[in-house]
């Protein structure tokens, strides 16, 4: 803003005043050259500054909070490296549908168009093209209301993504008049508009679903991100089909409801043979919809808000491109017209499989050996957090994913932040401190050693912010099992040991949190339930057999191996 003395602005000061017209409440970054001031300044008109220290995971902390507001999540870095450091989470974003920006400060556009060498040049813009959804460069400082604009349109519209935002360092400092600075200022009207199906789309896949015997909703984390709970929960109901979350959908209706078909899943995909894809994408989390999991003869319905995404893997019989609430409000005015048969031999074989499968889990949960395995711990986190069921659960790892899906229920909607579409390891202190900042609720991370290992320094961040963040690292001295041999015979470890007998939560100690070394399920429960309550950071080093896991989890299959025996 102008003082009264010059009446003039500057191009830092009018960015700010641009994403505090936009409704931006919180940035996540890492301050440094040329943007150290830009965070000043927002701080001072009172956007919270939560400053991390990395850029990854300051990305990660805006794409999950993109997830969970429905607003774009902003990040901001610094240029080149940082920027750089940034992009894995601005990519993420954009392959995930989540709406952020990462806003970066770049070098002089002269020096670096001409490849001159100026300090940290890089030409960021084109750089990020290819991982975002859109990317823009602001140059002066009369267009940067419509650089923000354009930015929150991208982000928000259609299927979210990430999108980039360069501002120059010479654009920063460029100063104007302020009265006539003020009146370039506006936030979009209407960024994220309605996108309504054509009724005879509709018409098409309530016509497939009356002829359904075996029918099959799977609920993606789309249909998650678009806030319709109580559409979702009255279609599943009023239609009576069994549902199957997937990871980031899973409390979107309650994990135990008689309907959730997640404990029969090899049953539902193998025998279903009309397949509701509600907000789900049919790539590899869902093998593609391809192969002996699935019934080649099978019957799709497909509620997205992206028309390319349609026929992507199988032919979809009956495409419903629109976004989720709108697709829904329609679907269930059918179903208020005309009610589904009832699928009651369907049911009954997804209970008697449900039953099965719980009973070989409830064996698994009652191992009693130590150390302990994955089952055992995961066993005794669960007896805590059915008491805190309102929590955030951030989970990332192989093994330590890949069962704590199976075995933490989850009962509200966005409380369960994993990996997602792509995999990646190195979210889980980012999304661990956007939920504590956004949601305003405890959050619980549920850490293999090597994934915690990608972002663990963020656990100062999580002690000067003293967020209630209780950290529950899974180690086993390695990179899905510690036992593995160097096969050269030499004294290096091999490539998927890790230091044994590490103590995670001696880390906390030198920011002043709270920590836990937890050998037994019982002292595992009694750290968890102390983190908890005590709402202050906390790191639990849980002690698993390094013996235990499975390499690359349950994607193994996706890991070569050599054919020639060592």
């Amino acid at each position: 803003m102008a003082t009264e003395q010059n009446q003039i602005t500057d191009g830092m000061h009018l960015m700010v005043d641009a994403l505090k017209m936009n409704g931006v409440e919180t940035i996540f970054g890492v301050v440094g050259i040329p943007v150290t001031d830009l965070a000043r300044r927002a701080q001072e008109v009172g956007i919270r500054y939560i400053g991390f220290r990395h850029e990854q995971s300051a990305g990660n902390a805006a794409a999950i909070s993109g997830f969970l507001t429905r607003k774009p999540g902003i990040c901001l870095t610094v240029s080149a490296p940082g920027f750089l450091n940034g992009l894995t989470a601005l990519a993420c974003a954009t392959i995930n549908g989540f709406p952020m920006i990462q806003i970066s400060g770049s070098s002089d556009r002269n020096i670096i168009d001409l490849q001159q060498g100026d300090y940290e040049g890089l030409d960021q813009m084109n750089i990020a093209k290819p991982f975002a959804k859109a990317a823009y460069r602001i140059n002066r400082p009369e267009d940067i209301a419509t650089g923000v604009a354009r930015a929150m349109r991208a982000a928000l519209s259609g299927r979210p993504g990430g999108v980039y935002l360069d501002i120059t360092t010479a654009m920063l400092s460029t100063t104007m008049d302020a009265d006539a600075a003020q009146k370039t200022l506006f936030a979009p009207v209407e960024p994220a508009p309605r996108q309504i199906p054509s009724h005879k789309a509709v018409e098409r896949a309530m016509v497939l679903l009356s002829q359904a015997k075996k029918p099959l909703v799977i609920i993606g984390k789309g249909a998650a991100y678009s806030q319709v709970d109580e559409a979702v929960k009255e279609f599943i109901e009023k239609s009576g089909i069994p549902y199957l979350p997937m990871s980031m959908a899973k409390g979107l209706l309650p994990d135990d409801h008689a309907l959730c078909a997640a404990a029969a899943r090899g049953l539902v995909l193998a025998n279903a043979d009309t397949v509701v894809l509600l907000g789900a994408r049919l790539n590899w989390l869902l093998s593609h919809g391809k192969g002996k999991k699935w019934n080649a003869d099978a019957k799709f319905i497909q509620l997205d808000i992206d028309a390319t995404e349609i026929d992507s893997n199988r032919p979809i019989d009956a495409p419903v491109v629109g976004d989720i609430g709108s697709s829904l409000a329609l679907m269930l005015e059918k179903l208020h017209e005309k009610s589904l048969p009832q699928f009651t031999d369907w049911l009954a074989e997804i209970k008697k499989t449900k039953e099965v499968n719980a009973a070989k889990m409830a064996t698994k949960l009652a191992c009693t050996n130590l150390p302990m395995n994955y089952f055992s711990a995961l066993k005794a986190i669960s007896d805590v957090l059915e008491k805190h069921r309102d929590i955030y659960l951030v989970n990332e790892g192989a093994n330590t994913l890949d069962d704590t899906r199976n075995v933490i229920n989850m009962y509200h909607p966005r409380r369960r932040l994993d990996c997602g579409t792509w995999g990646v390891m190195g979210i889980g202190m980012g999304y661990s401190i956007a939920a504590a900042v956004t949601g305003k609720r405890p959050v619980v991370a549920i850490e293999g050693d090597s994934a915690f290992g990608f972002s663990g320094m963020e656990i100062e961040t999580i002690c000067r912010y003293k967020l209630p963040v209780t950290i529950v690292v899974f180690n086993n001295n390695g990179i899905y099992r510690g036992t593995d041999k160097n096969l050269g015979g030499g004294d290096d470890p091999s490539p998927t040991t890790l230091t044994i007998g590490a103590r995670y939560d001696k880390m906390i100690e030198a920011f002043g949190g709270a920590a836990f070394n937890a050998t037994t399920p019982d002292e595992l429960r009694d750290a968890l339930g102390k983190g908890i309550d005590s709402g202050k950071p906390t790191i639990i080093n849980c002690v698993i057999d390094p013996a235990v896991g499975v390499e690359s989890g349950h994607i193994g299959n996706l890991n070569p191996k050599t054919s020639i025996k060592i």
